[in-house]
């Protein structure tokens, strides 16, 4: 299991490193995507990422909503490998989309993981006390 907060610095070549605790869970190679509905970037294990490439794989090429999810999710995915450093070298395009900086946080999700500027997360997470409240009502809405 993905879980827990990380602070890294990413260097000018777009390196960052994964957390020690997700490296075995990760494997060598990963998937990073853009996150889908607020600018950040998403990590999964192959085959986690597997499971999201089987679903996209049977969208009907004919349905205008079926390609703007696989352009947007699939087309916007890079296939990377964790160095020996524990690194994964983010591609341009996808820290313009997050709008990643030189300091991000890693966040594990059970089956995944975020990558977030620290500012963007500060302002959505850190001190926001709406997210903290609304919580508990998106826990029982959820079943949790």
């Amino acid at each position: 299991m993905l879980g827990g907060e990380f602070r890294h610095s990413m260097d000018g070549k777009g390196r960052v490193s994964v957390p020690f605790r997700f490296r075995n869970e990760m494997g060598d190679v990963v998937v990073v995507s853009k996150g889908i509905g607020e600018k950040c970037l998403f990590i999964f294990p192959m085959p986690e990422w597997k499971k999201i490439e089987d679903k996209i794989r049977v969208l009907p090429i004919s349905d205008a909503k079926a390609r703007e999810v696989t352009r947007f999710f699939a087309g916007g995915s890079s296939e990377i490998e964790i160095d020996k450093q524990g690194r994964i070298m983010l591609p341009q395009y996808l820290r313009d989309y997050a709008g990643l900086d030189r300091e991000v946080v890693i966040v594990g999700l059970v089956n995944r993981a975020e990558i977030w500027d620290v500012n963007v997360w500060n302002e959505k997470i850190g001190t926001n006390s709406e997210y903290y409240s609304n919580i508990e009502q998106d826990m029982k809405d959820l079943g949790i």
